[in-house]
């Protein structure tokens, strides 16, 4: 854990024009001894991602340079108008892939009407963000769970590896969901391709094996390295196995994407859903990197860093952008004090796009299909997995729906079934707050606890007193108070008065406001008393707005529980 200094928590946000563009905040102050350590870091992570573009472009069906030109604008965007100084904005599978499940089912791959698509949606989608980071939304990702997003990113690792099969063994690829993919790829292993085979294997061998052995050493950078050398010499593509080719060189023109107008709605919808897995991921990565070198993340402004980001991207036919928390690990372990490191690897991007092309053309696409395997393996958190279901069964239930849902359905669908089931999850555990008991802890005056957890508790003589421990509304007013009035008809003997803290509230509705005053009117019935205590001043003028308040009485209405317990006494 990096040294944090606490004075910076209260420094006040930049206004004006620098609140937009946080660069012109800390590049004036920039310390120059550390241009030393952002440069290797810059170098380090275009190492890193040349080859991951390439094979992120194969994943979202576009040229390999479209990788290549998202290096030219994605990193130095988010550089210039992001709040974290460790997060790298490039490409990333996950993103690759929504675009690929959005737009395929509009144009087949490869098609002139799927590449403009493709880019259209890019550029919705950096508008999205923007739009989004100017109405301060950055709360909206919140509705995404953690459970459910690992369900999803998990779901998506299995359908990027059963996509990338074909291309290893060197086979046609097949339709359909993941399963039908996978049963195609077992039915044609007869047809494997030998020597594509042991191309891919090698370059797992070697991803896999410099991970674990050579940490230090950039194994996707030597694995494009070695298959472009090996693939030359032995002039692989003679034999059956199937390259890159050429790859256009130059600087990309810009360009505004025209979409068919039918084809506006379906890209909306897709790039909605992309907006929010990207942004879900980006955060998560600038939170984490803010937390362990103690600054502070604006989320609205991160939405604005993306929104730049993907516009650029799509301007210039590239592909959908995001901060990935591996790339940006990679950025922070080489040695990064900055958002300077993004941009110097977008300098290294220059000069590959302008001299290095005409290199990749015997680049195996095995060796791609290796490089994006490695790539998603690293989200097959198992791990965390097993914590959510010894920690919250059904949260880690709605977590594989998720991962099952992207498997079994397409990409969107399953990331909307997470969001609704979590969305029910919270519904569901909203409606059925816990209502404690509480008694008089021993020993200490004025004070009260649950006689449920601690048995030892001391219950109030002819009163039970009652904590809500979660704010009554609309949708659980009703269980709330038939179980006050369980609790109160199982005591023995049946209480005088009920006494009903209602500290968690911060309002009342309308619905909570009737609901409570049925339960006064059936208490009394009864011959038992009520009374709320712990009660906010807003939650005061909503009942008696309501006319909750004169049901109950001003004077059973208490701002302690020891001022109440002593008042209804």
């Amino acid at each position: 854990m990096a040294e944090v200094d606490p004075r910076t928590w209260a420094a006040p946000p930049p206004t004006g024009v620098r609140r937009f563009v946080p660069i012109l905040t800390w590049l004036p102050s920039y310390d120059r001894s550390s241009i030393r350590f952002d440069a290797i870091a810059g170098a380090t992570i275009w190492g890193l991602l040349v080859p991951e573009m390439i094979a992120y472009a194969g994943l979202a069906g576009v040229p390999p340079q479209a990788g290549l030109y998202t290096l030219l604008v994605a990193p130095a965007a988010y550089a210039i108008f992001g709040t974290s100084r460790h997060v790298v904005a490039a490409g990333t599978s996950a993103a690759a892939v929504m675009l690929a499940s959005t737009v395929i089912a509009l144009h087949p791959a490869g098609s002139s009407a799927y590449l403009t698509d493709a880019a259209a949606l890019i550029v919705i989608s950096g508008l999205v963000f923007i739009a989004a980071g100017f109405c301060r939304l950055g709360f909206v990702v919140q509705f995404l769970s953690r459970p459910v997003i690992e369900g999803f990113v998990f779901g998506l690792a299995i359908f990027v590896t059963v996509k990338q099969l074909p291309k290893l063994f060197g086979i046609e690829g097949g339709e359909g969901d993941t399963l039908r993919q996978l049963g195609h790829v077992i039915g044609h292993l007869s047809d494997t391709h030998g020597i594509t085979l042991a191309v891919g294997v090698a370059s797992l061998v070697i991803l896999f094996g410099g991970e674990r052995w050579f940490p230090r050493i950039p194994g996707g950078l030597l694995v494009l390295v070695l298959g472009i050398i090996v693939s030359g010499v032995f002039d692989l593509s003679s034999h059956g196995v199937d390259v890159v080719g050429k790859v256009p060189g130059g600087l990309p023109s810009v360009s505004l994407p025209r979409p068919p107008r039918d084809d506006i709605v379906p890209l909306i919808a897709g790039a909605l859903g992309m907006v929010l897995v990207i942004f879900s991921e980006s955060l998560g990565a600038a939170q984490n990197f803010a937390t362990k070198y103690g600054y502070t993340i604006d989320p609205n402004q991160e939405l604005i860093a993306l929104g730049v980001a993907n516009t650029a991207s799509g301007l210039v036919a590239g592909l959908p952008g995001g901060g990935s928390l591996s790339q940006s690990a990679v950025n922070e372990g080489a040695g990064a004090r900055s958002q300077v490191s993004p941009l110097v690897a977008t300098v290294l991007a220059i000069f590959t796009v302008l001299f290095l092309t005409p290199v990749f053309k015997d680049l195996p696409e095995a060796v791609l299909a290796a490089l994006i395997i490695h790539a998603v393996s690293h989200l097959w958190k198992i791990d965390e997995f097993r914590q959510y279901r010894r920690e919250r069964t059904l949260e880690f239930w709605v977590g594989i729906a998720t991962g099952v849902g992207v498997v079994t359905l397409d990409v969107l669908p399953g990331l909307i079934l997470g969001v609704l089931s979590m969305l029910l999850l919270v519904v569901y555990h909203a409606s059925k707050p816990h209502v404690s008991v509480l008694g008089s802890v021993p020993g200490v005056p004025d004070a009260y606890g649950d006689v449920g957890r601690h048995p030892n508790f001391e219950a109030v003589p002819g009163l039970l007193v009652l904590r809500l421990e979660a704010p009554l509304f609309y949708a659980n007013a009703t269980p709330v108070c038939e179980t006050i009035k369980r609790l109160a008809g199982a005591a023995d003997p049946i209480p005088r008065a009920v006494v009903l803290d209602v500290g968690p509230n911060g309002d009342l509705d309308i619905t909570s406001s009737k609901t409570l005053g049925d339960l006064v009117s059936a208490l009394r019935t009864g011959g038992i008393d009520f009374a709320l205590t712990e009660i906010r001043q807003p939650v005061v003028e909503s009942a008696r707005r309501t006319g909750l308040l004169a049901k109950v009485g001003e004077d059973h209405v208490f701002f302690t529980i020891d001022e109440a317990v002593k008042g209804m006494s």
